[in-house]
């Protein structure tokens, strides 16, 4: 490491002694799985973020589908440009409280990587034919600890690594920690933007798609979140900060165990426009043909690689694991459009979606 590499290091380090008391600091991270030399210009927060920008499972994330399965149009929801929203809504909210921004991104960008083609269709496919389920919250830490990097991993640090197994939220509040509850504040900020982003975006497609109208929205949501996909955003934002003020460990700031989360008012509306979301968007998406065709091509995969684990050709498998295994982490990490092929380059006899 030269002077200035030093310097810098120093330089990054420092800035982040002057974030909140409650923040998460690189130089304190529980580590990695593997020690390795520090970068000489970035922080380990940063170095995780720039490792799952460059990784193949990030780059995929662009050909898997939200919600949406094929859409005809250029602006519906990818799986990566959720992933750049959570990312953009959790850095703002990081930024504003005075965490740390970087664990924030790095979580954000990772915490999808599990997640299989088409959307929750594949999901529910995949978990009702794997012996253990499926979820894509450690889908994607098992992306980032055991298959990437030719089976490597990529190494990660433990706090964005917590973030990202215990980004999943229950259906019936969006602040339930049923399902874990992340160890940092920068990790429980990307829970929250995740939900932010994705019942903002998958409205604005359902609208875009004519599923819905912008005046059917509940009024109880409108009236306190507002009208527009742009005030949602901000209302439910601004109230996480405003909620979350004690995270800033500043002066008169609530004293005891400090929570990321949402006023009251705030956590009902975006409850209901969620529930509202599933009774119009979520469920009836599951009597749609495109949907049934897309779990069809699902039950396709994973009986013909189950019945043929030796043609699976791959480094994104590990290959002492069971076959079942093999396959399910094969088909997780194909995009909708590769599925699709191989369907039907295999012999696949149903209707495509």
């Amino acid at each position: 490491m030269t002077t200035h590499q030093a310097a810098v290091r120093a330089r990054l380090e420092e800035r982040e002694r002057t974030l909140s008391p409650l923040a998460a600091r690189s130089y304190q991270s529980r580590g990695r799985e593997r020690t390795e030399e520090p970068s000489p210009v970035r922080t380990e927060y940063q170095r995780d973020r720039d490792r799952i920008i460059h990784c193949k499972a990030f780059r995929r994330l662009k050909h898997k589908t939200q919600v949406f399965i094929a859409p005809v149009g250029d602006h519906f929801v990818t799986r990566l440009t959720h992933t750049l929203e959570v990312a953009q809504i959790a850095r703002t909210i990081a930024r504003a409280l005075n965490l740390n921004e970087d664990l924030a991104e790095a979580t954000a960008l990772g915490h999808d990587l599990g997640h299989p083609p088409f959307g929750h269709a594949g999901e529910e496919a995949l978990a009702r034919l794997l012996p253990e389920g499926f979820r894509h919250a450690q889908q994607s830490l098992r992306v980032v600890e055991r298959l990437e990097n030719g089976g490597q991993g990529l190494n990660l640090t433990w706090e964005v690594r917590d973030g990202i197994v215990n980004s999943s939220k229950v259906r019936d509040d969006i602040l339930d920690e049923s399902l874990g509850q992340p160890a940092t504040l920068e990790g429980q900020i990307v829970k929250l933007a995740d939900a932010v982003a994705y019942i903002n975006h998958d409205l604005a497609d359902a609208i875009r798609a004519g599923i819905l109208f912008e005046e059917e929205v509940p009024p109880e949501v409108t009236a306190v979140l507002g009208r527009t996909h742009s005030q949602r955003v901000n209302a439910l934002v601004l109230d996480i900060v405003d909620h979350s003020w004690a995270a800033t460990g500043e002066a008169g700031a609530a004293q005891g165990e400090v929570r990321i989360g949402m006023s009251p008012p705030a956590q009902a509306a975006a409850n209901t426009l969620r529930e509202f979301l599933f009774q119009r968007v979520y469920l009836p998406e599951a009597g749609r043909r495109e949907v049934e065709a897309a779990r069809e091509v699902v039950r396709f995969l994973f009986s013909y690689y189950g019945e043929r684990p030796q043609e699976i050709r791959s480094d994104f498998t590990i290959p002492s694991d069971a076959a079942w295994r093999r396959v399910a982490d094969y088909i997780a990490g194909m995009t909708d459009q590769f599925a699709l092929n191989a369907a039907s380059r295999l012999g696949f006899r149903g209707e495509l979606p």
